[in-house]
């Protein structure tokens, strides 16, 4: 599978779903999809491809997306150690598996955006052997 990263300029309410009055969540899409490689004994075996949002109840979405270089950092360093801990391998979508580690990128979505974000969502997630 070939990847082939491209840069956006986005307009931030086209990927935003509108925020009513009764404190329903907003959606913010993070531009470009997340590589991660599985390595076995010293070769890539696959990669894992994953499209995140993360989904806010204050705050404000133009936030996300100027912390957006230091979320990417920090969900990849996430990523990396969670593939190196085989959390890629076998069921990698069991429940067990994929809630340890959006617990991880919450954490740092909070520590990174603020305590508005509720949730860090999973809106693609797949897995190429190479």
């Amino acid at each position: 599978m070939e990847h082939k990263a491209e840069a956006h300029e986005t307009d931030v309410h086209e990927d935003v779903s509108e925020h009513d009055a009764e404190g329903d969540p907003q959606y913010v899409k993070l531009n470009n999809q997340f590589v991660v490689p599985i390595i076995e004994q010293g070769t890539v075996t696959s990669i894992v491809v994953l499209s995140l949002s993360l989904e806010l109840m204050s705050g404000n979405p133009e936030d996300v997306y100027a912390k957006e270089p230091k979320l990417r950092d920090g969900f990849l360093q996430i990523l990396f150690d969670h593939s190196n801990m085989g959390g890629f391998s076998g069921a990698f979508t069991s429940a067990s598996k994929t809630d340890t580690l959006r617990r991880g990128m919450l954490s740092f979505a909070r520590k990174t955006v603020g305590p508005g974000v509720a949730g860090v969502l999973i809106t693609d997630l797949a897995r190429q052997d190479v």
